[in-house]
């Protein structure tokens, strides 16, 4: 689960503006970011505390690129786990005010794994993506046989069934306020494929302004889910202390980040 899947397609598609080339033509870009939590999809992965982010990104002029990303989580989330770490490469394009772009995404979270089957968090996605006019639409495939990790033994539902086919659709609308101000509107909703009562829908409201080479930006998130799942979530294991820690990770919450482009 991340939120840059979007807003790292938008920003490829004009790289070669603002980003140096080497003697073969392909074009970097990067970032680095100080989160005050990390809230992606509507989801705290942070557990309500900080965390720093930061990618890497390379273009071509044709239009071909592929980058990584990385963020910190909480093993109260991923159970064994501290990092997210984001592989993808795509293609991305544009026609008079139309972008697209369509890209492969592997999700990594290096020594996390739900310990009472095994199973990694792991998971990777397809995605396709066009933006009109401030207004951005994406659309993600699982394409590995598990979606983080949600398959009937972890989950205690049915019989060798796997959340391979999951989509998750994310609308945005960004608007210039001017004086460098933005606004952006977000609205998700994740389909678990054969477990529907784990789906859920997430919106978010952020205001950012640029300042001295920075981006700062103030956002809420909140997810919805008509089940209730996750109104207590946990991994399940104790730590160092024995204490259990239960949270609801998409309940609504304030977040700010800053961070700087290169």
């Amino acid at each position: 689960m991340r939120a840059r899947v979007a807003c790292s397609a938008l920003l490829l598609c004009g790289v070669a503006t603002s980003a140096r080339a080497d003697d073969a033509g392909r074009r970097w870009s990067g970032d680095l970011t100080l989160a005050s939590q990390y809230v992606s999809r509507g989801f705290q992965q942070s557990w309500g505390r900080p965390a720093l982010q930061g990618g890497l990104d390379c273009a071509t002029p044709q239009g071909w690129f592929a980058g990584t990303w990385a963020s910190g989580v909480s093993p109260r989330f991923v159970e064994g786990g501290r990092m997210e770490w984001d592989l993808y490469a795509g293609y991305a394009g544009s026609h008079d005010a139309l972008d697209y772009r369509a890209a492969l995404y592997h999700y990594r979270y290096p020594g996390a794994r739900i310990s009472a089957t095994g199973t990694p968090y792991d998971y990777g996605e397809a995605i396709l993506g066009a933006g009109w006019h401030g207004w951005s639409l994406d659309y993600s495939v699982t394409w590995t046989r598990d979606y983080f990790g949600f398959n009937s033994r972890t989950l205690g539902i049915g019989e060798r069934m796997h959340s391979r086919g999951s989509t998750y659709l994310d609308l945005k609308r960004r608007i210039d306020l001017g004086h460098r101000y933005g606004l952006t509107l977000h609205y998700g909703w994740q389909r678990v494929n054969h477990f529907r009562d784990y789906g859920w829908r997430d919106a978010s409201v952020a205001l950012a302004r640029g300042f001295g080479g920075f981006d700062a930006t103030l956002a809420y998130a909140r997810g919805w889910n008509g089940a209730g799942v996750y109104r207590a979530y946990s991994t399940g294991v104790a730590d160092s202390n024995g204490r259990l820690h239960v949270s609801n990770p998409i309940a609504g919450t304030w977040y700010f980040t800053v961070g700087r482009s290169f």
